[in-house]
This record gives structure tokens, sequence and C-alpha cells, in this order.
């Protein structure tokens, strides 16, 4: 289904795909509109029940594996239509050019022939090309298994320019928009009856080209790459045509996509600068820091020493979301990674103190936005430092950290196992505000601190997401 909508437009018709039911039916699993024609269907019928009138040929061509064809016609909301049913079989693996003996599915052609008209070059080049692209599905030729999957963006359809190429390779035939789309990526006059990858070849001189170009222009191989002249980008992609196992042509498929590839640059660019942004706030962050640092070191008073040093450690934590964020494209941040080094900092609170802290981290906290990641990180700082400080001031102990995350919401419980809440109340220092107002502020979640009857204390967290 992935790659069926060329064959509806190439064909200019509806087609359904059916595959065998439970009760010896058939139910539609997709559904493809031409863009080239009008639909005969207004409403997508996928989900639904064979008809009646249709069943006998589907099932005709699913049980004799051959394409099935209805010379009568019926009517679809006044329109008079005629009905083709396609078997399709499938390579059965990779590695074998083995093709399932039974038809996997049925693919219904639905063409309208209210419209009685004269065809013209193009839809009868599009037209032969479409009828050659379902008997191959009927074969298991199509789609082919080698067609490496990449990002659909941009990704050309017919009617974007469509090449036919004989097994040299030879044009026999362009349509209009595909042959504007080489000329103005300057190859000059007609390209019917010339090699494609001959008169590709001095346009593309002295630039970086994609080692598998030249078997797309000459249709060997089904791979989609790009071809970039001095202003012009086109992204290419080749159909092989098979008769049997014998190769007799190809398609190929263009498209302007100079605008597109522009943008994309630009979002690079945009990204590599966000992401020396974050790396410059990181570095003046951790400047910050060490400034803090070295005042604690020079401050005679035990009272002011105190103060820097936790002044550092807030700065520290916000320094670890921004490094984070200045390694990848994506601004979400995976917070394990800073919750480690968070974990890292009280071990380094405790060393100073003269104590060990083991900590222990029992589940995941997974992606989180930027704007949840410096918050919650300056917080949890708060609340371990606060744990190692004044619940494990005078003894070593352990610290737990249990992360809960379902699609609503994140559960933070941290534990330790030292003195407990003094008289059962939390402080009302400016550790705790900062704590309540990140956490019930900013990230519009609740804090609950309590002293568990086996001693220590325990404080949970829950965050919205």
């Amino acid at each position: 289904m992935a790659d069926w909508q060329l064959v509806a437009d190439l064909v200019f018709a509806d087609l359904v795909l059916w595959i065998p039911d439970s009760k010896g039916g058939f139910i539609a699993a997709g559904h493809a509109r031409p863009s080239s024609d009008a639909t005969i269907f207004y409403r997508d019928i996928t989900g639904s029940q064979i008809r009646k009138d249709w069943a006998q040929q589907v099932k005709s061509a699913f049980e004799d594996g051959r394409v099935v064809e209805d010379r009568t016609t019926s009517t679809e909301d006044g329109l008079t239509t005629r009905l083709t049913a396609i078997p399709v079989r499938r390579k059965l693996s990779t590695k074998s050019e083995e093709v399932s003996k039974s038809p996997i599915a049925v693919v219904t052609r639905h063409t309208n022939l209210s419209e009685v008209k004269v065809p013209n070059r193009l839809q009868l080049n599009y037209l032969a090309c479409g009828y050659e692209l379902l008997t191959m599905m009927s074969e298991g030729n199509y789609p082919d298994f080698s067609n490496p999957t990449g990002p659909r963006r941009g990704a050309p359809r017919a009617n974007d320019g469509l090449l036919r190429l004989d097994v040299d390779g030879l044009v026999t035939f362009a349509s209009p928009n595909g042959l504007s789309a080489f000329n103005r990526l300057g190859i000059k006059g007609e390209l019917e009856g010339q090699s494609l990858a001959t008169a590709s070849t001095p346009v593309l001189k002295n630039r970086n080209v994609d080692e598998s170009l030249p078997l797309v222009l000459t249709g060997r191989a089904p791979w989609r790459t790009d071809m970039e002249s001095r202003n012009v980008t086109l992204t290419v992609r080749a159909i092989p045509l098979r008769k049997g196992a014998e190769r007799t042509g190809a398609i190929v498929l263009c498209r302007d996509v100079t605008e597109l590839r522009r943008q994309e640059r630009e979002l690079i660019t945009k990204d590599a600068t966000i992401r020396e942004i974050h790396h410059r706030v990181k570095n003046n962050l951790q400047t910050v820091a060490s400034l803090l640092r070295i005042q604690a070191r020079r401050s005679k008073s035990q009272e002011a020493k105190e103060s820097l040093q936790q002044a550092m450690r807030r700065v520290s934590a916000i320094a670890l979301v921004h490094d984070t964020l200045s390694e990848g494209l994506n601004q979400d941040v995976n917070f394990d990674e800073v919750f480690d080094r968070i974990l890292m900092l009280a071990t380094e609170v405790a060393s100073s103190m003269n104590t060990s802290v083991r900590t222990i981290l029992d589940g995941k906290f997974g992606q989180l936005k930027s704007e949840l990641a410096t918050p919650l990180a300056v917080a949890l700082t708060e609340v371990i430092t606060n744990a190692v400080e004044h619940g494990l001031a005078d003894r070593s102990g352990v610290v737990a950290v249990n992360a809960e995350r379902n699609a609503k919401q994140l559960i933070i419980t941290v534990s330790d196992n030292g003195k407990g809440l003094e008289g059962g109340q939390v402080g009302a220092g400016l550790g705790t505000q900062i704590i309540r107002t990140l956490i019930e502020g900013e990230l519009r979640g609740t804090i609950f601190w309590s002293s568990p009857s086996d001693g220590g204390a325990r404080v949970v967290i829950s965050l919205p997401l």
C-alpha cells in the first residue's frame, strides 16, 4: 500500500485492496484514489465487507491466481464503471526470486466509463505503464523488496514528471512535466531517443553524485536519489519493469525539489546554530559555577560558603540540561542521562561532608521536553542535596529514587534512611521554597514530604505530562 498510489495515478482509476476474512468473504484493507482523475468513491470504503456483485470476480482472482476482468459494467453513484480484479503475489524472501504460488490478496481496479475520452499520447503511456505494474503485482515483482524505504519527503509522483526507458536505458517517452524538469536541470532539447544517463553526464560533470545514480538513470535498480546542477535539484526514482524474470525497461519519476532541499539545508543550519547556542550557554553556566566555587573557597563565613556552594550546584544542574541539548538535533532531553549526573553531584556533597552515600535508581524518566527538564533538574538537585545534607548529615546511608511514567504523568519518589523530618514537618528554608516554586508553580505538579514509620524521609513528586 505504500507504493500503490503510483498505480492508481497511472491507470486513472480507484484501487481497492481486498484480503480474505474468516467467513470466506473479503474485507477492504485499503483504498487509493487517483490524483490524475476524478474518484468514483467519494467515501473511503476501507474496512467494509465486499459487495455481492464484486465477490465472485474477487474470489475467482484469489483462487485461480489470474486477472479477472468484468466485461459488463455496473453503476456507482450514477457513474458507469468497469471492475478488474488483479491477484497480489509476494516474493517469499529478500534473498530469493521465488514467489508465493497462491495470491495473498486481490486488488480491484474501478474504471470510470461515464466520460468517453479519446486518450492522448500522455494517457496512453500512463496506462501502458500502469498495466505493466499491475501485471508485475500479480507476478510478485512489484513492489520490489530491494527498494530502500527511506524518508518519503519529496518523493516524486506520476504527475510530477515521468519518463519511460527501454531495456538499454533509452528514453521512449517523456511527459511534459518530466521534460521540463530535466530542461531546468540543464539538459537542452528533447530527451526521447537519447540515453538518459548520457544526456545527464555534461550537466552533472564536476559535481558530487550519488554512486547509485547511474543505476537509477538506466532503470536497472529500484532506487531513488537526487541530481543537482548549479541552481536546480531533482529527486529521481527508477522502477524497473519486468516480464517474469526478464527486465523489459523502466519507469523514471522525477520532481523538482530545489525549494524543498533549500528549506532542509536552512533547517539543518538552524539546528546547528541552536546546538551551538546550547553549548555556549552550558559553557557560560559552568564558568559561573566555577566562579561561585572559587568564591566559596575564599569565603571565611561558613554560612556564606554553604550558600555559594548551593548556588553553584543549582547553576550546574541547569548546565547539565543545556549540555544534553547541545549533543543532538532533538529539543527533547533524555532525562535519564541528566539524572545520572545529578546523582554524581549528590556524591560530591557527601564527600565534602566526610560521609559516603550510595544512590539507587529504579525506573526510567524517558524523554522530556527541555522546558520541563530544566526546572525538574534543579528541583531534584535540591531534593537529593537536602537528603544528603540534612537526612544523612552525620552518617553514611542510601538515597533511593524511583521513577514511574505513563502516558499522563511522571511520579518520582526520593527516599533516604537518614534521621527523617524534624517533628514530621518539612523546613521552610530557601531550598524548600525553590522546590515548591518549581514543582507546583512552573511544572504544575504536586509534592509531598513524609517520614515513614521505619525511619528516614520520603518525597513524592507527581508531574502531569
